[in-house]
């Protein structure tokens, strides 16, 4: 199996040219934005740029296609008007990754300030499930990717167990899978770095997620220490995780399944591809 290695992309000009890009930057997976994370509103995908990216896909072998939901829908706030707008969004969300042909649309659960965990877990499922309501994913191959958060306090999913809390309670009424981001796990508190340490992390995804359920590894550094609960990511190899975890992650046998795509700031041209080939030198690295 070709391992799956790429970086998130811009869009501009059509998500086509995403796909175009990502054989340049050595990336055969990719995650994008189908509009302005930051904005509600969101354009519907050209019938044209869904046959093209397709078509694209297809000639390039890129793949899976990664989309990831905007920053502005928490699907469990405390305010009733922000859970109707996000789950309108959410919607919007999952039809486009259909459209386009995606294999997974990455989730932050959201955050649950002001109301209960257990209150926050059941409003984020059900949602997902008003989202997903007469759409028809099935037999498409595409998942909604529950991501752990860096764990900070209202944060839904800033452990394991609640990412596979939320999993459970959704896979009688939708497709879910995981995604774990080597950041947010840090800082969460997850040993990465040590060998032992690395183990225990391993354990704990077993009896909770389970690794054939996690279908994406978002690779980034961090910028904080273990345990902070501050996300902020940071190029491969040079923030306080370093190297190791991401050359053990990477030569994982039982991640292989795996997709590894990186989120790693962009601070001056050329740092994706960058990126991009530090993982893939350290497949190399392993196998070498």
């Amino acid at each position: 199996m070709t391992k799956r290695i790429g970086v998130h992309l811009g869009t501009a000009g059509g998500v086509s040219n995403a796909i175009a890009r990502a054989p340049e930057v050595g990336a055969n997976t990719l995650q994008i934005f189908t509009s302005s994370p930051r904005m509600w509103r969101a354009p519907s995908i050209q019938p044209q740029q869904a046959e093209r990216t397709r078509e694209l896909r297809a000639k390039l072998d890129i793949g899976p296609l990664i989309i990831h939901t905007s920053y502005l829908v928490n699907l469990c706030s405390q305010t009733e008007e922000v859970r109707a707008k996000s789950i309108v969004a959410f919607r919007g969300e999952v039809e486009r990754a259909l459209v386009l042909g995606a294999e997974g649309l990455v989730l932050h659960p959201g955050s649950w300030k002001g109301l209960t965990r257990e209150e926050g877990l059941r409003l984020a499922a059900e949602g997902i499930e008003k989202s997903i309501d007469g759409l028809k994913w099935q037999g498409t191959g595409f998942h909604i990717l529950i991501e752990n958060t860096a764990g900070s306090e209202f944060s839904l999913g800033g452990s394991f167990d609640q990412v596979a809390e939320l999993v459970a309670r959704l896979k009688v009424h939708a497709p879910v899978a995981v995604c774990l981001d080597t950041c947010h796990s840090h800082v969460a508190g997850y040993d990465l770095i040590t060998p032992e340490g690395y183990e225990q992390t391993m354990k704990q995804i077993d009896v909770t997620v389970g690794f054939k359920d996690v279908h994406v590894w978002h690779c980034n550094d961090a910028k904080a220490a273990l345990g902070s609960k501050l996300d902020r990511h940071e190029h491969i190899g040079q923030g306080t995780m370093g190297l190791e975890p991401f050359r053990r992650l990477l030569n994982d046998a039982r991640f292989e399944h795996c997709a590894f795509i990186a989120e790693t700031p962009v601070d001056e041209p050329g740092d994706e591809e960058r990126n991009v080939r530090v993982m893939r030198s350290l497949v190399a690295e392993a196998k070498s």
